[in-house]
């Protein structure tokens, strides 16, 4: 395992090697990262508020005189792991749906792209605005209601994927043996969907951080005492004209998570197409 690991860190170029490190290094942070803050999520440790960089703070205190770096530590956890369950569950919803339109065909796969075709026509944003007015931002919900989001576009990836697939000669033969639908779906199918679909994963993933951080700048987000890294960029606003830790250290965060999930996802394209 550590072998095959191995061999797969060196085949990546530079590039991918880097988004490979920044990813896996913001999700340890967000599996260990609120064991290391050196302080509880809130805190009130420092009496001078949008503090400087220091031996005591490392990324100073925001505006409450909170110590932005145990912040961060709790706030990564939310945003990484929100995103990332998010992800799994939209492209799950949706690459199922997707199976089944197209192994059933007929009324059944119009019904379902039609439905599909009516949810992606609204904006993700405002659809993800509404939902959140309608139910509220609990955790739960708001996994739920993101994921909710991003269906339609999986949606759409997984049917092409699979109607493409669904042609090969081996698909018709082993009809003809007499397999049933499920078994083509998932014998013949999907493993045959497998790399475009880790793809389409790590680019739901993007999309669902910066949909989450918007959410939760607009305050509509995970909500106190809780942060997610958005949120902290949103309540230390004001220490922008400063340049202060607070409001950089989030924004950094999330440019580092997402752009190291982006030079990952190029690089094994690259790989892919080779």
């Amino acid at each position: 395992m550590i072998g095959r690991a191995v061999s797969f860190f060196r085949r990546l170029p530079l590039s991918g090697r880097i988004g490979l490190c920044l990813f896996v290094g913001w999700l340890l942070i967000a599996l260990v990262g609120p064991q290391l803050a050196p302080y509880s999520v809130g805190a009130f440790v420092d009496r001078e508020v949008f503090g400087p960089v220091s031996q005591r703070f490392w990324l100073g205190s925001d505006y409450l005189g909170r110590d932005v770096l145990s912040r961060v530590l709790w706030g990564s956890r939310y945003t990484v792991f929100l995103a990332l369950f998010a992800a799994f569950l939209a492209v799950f919803i949706g690459t199922s749906i997707a199976l089944i339109a197209v192994i059933r065909g007929g009324w059944v796969d119009e019904v379902l792209s039609r439905a599909m075709d009516t949810l992606i026509s609204i904006p993700s944003k405002i659809l993800a605005l509404v939902l959140v007015a309608a139910f509220g931002s609990a955790v739960g919900l708001l996994l739920v209601i993101v994921a909710l989001t991003y269906i339609p576009g999986n949606f759409r990836i997984s049917r092409a994927l699979a109607m493409n697939i669904a042609a090969m000669d081996y698909v018709q033969v082993a009809r003809l043996r007499g397999e049933g639908s499920v078994q083509i779906a998932l014998r013949e199918v999907l493993p045959n969907m497998i790399h475009p679909l880790l793809t389409d994963l790590g680019l739901r993933f993007v999309f669902i951080v910066l949909l989450l951080s918007g959410l939760s700048f607009l305050g509509l987000g995970v909500q106190p005492p809780n942060a997610d890294l958005g949120s902290l960029v949103r309540e230390n606003l004001s220490g922008l004209s400063e340049g202060a830790p607070a409001v950089l250290a989030p924004a950094l965060a999330i440019a580092t998570l997402t752009v190291g999930v982006n030079l990952l996802i190029d690089s094994l394209r690259g790989n892919d197409a080779r």
